[in-house]
């Protein structure tokens, strides 16, 4: 089955400033289900050396973060702080260019139908406030 297309998230902002969301991307159940507060928790830190060393708290950490929150700040990873940082800014430079050579970059790696929305099958389907490679 193919996909309809539908204009990317990024052009919708783009259009009217993120000031008017269409309907489609709105979902009033989830409104309701705050992810988090100023007062609540802050993002679960996970020390990677602490997993290594088979640490029974450290996992434990893990599995609640993964479980109540979905995802985590990594520490201790080896990574070095220049390849993070090149690797940030090439996001941010993949995400500044138009929907039209994101679609184009997606497709000439072989794998990639392209940039946008994934599996829309109906005028009247709910979508993601989100574009992603697929």
């Amino acid at each position: 089955m193919e996909s309809l297309p539908v204009p990317s998230v990024q052009a919708l902002v783009a259009a009217t400033g993120g000031a008017d969301v269409p309907p489609r991307y709105l979902r009033p159940e989830a409104a309701a289900d705050a992810v988090a507060s100023d007062d609540e928790a802050e993002i679960p830190i996970i020390d990677f050396q602490r997993l290594l060393m088979d640490s029974h708290e450290e996992s434990a950490r893990l599995h609640g973060a993964c479980q109540e929150w979905g995802f985590f700040q990594l520490i201790n990873h080896g990574i070095p702080h220049d390849v993070v940082e090149g690797m940030k800014a090439g996001v941010e430079g993949f995400f500044q260019q138009p929907a039209e050579t994101k679609k184009q970059f997606a497709q000439e790696r072989g794998q990639l139908d392209g940039y946008g929305q994934l599996f829309v099958v109906s005028e009247d389907q709910k979508l993601d406030w989100a574009d992603i490679l697929s």
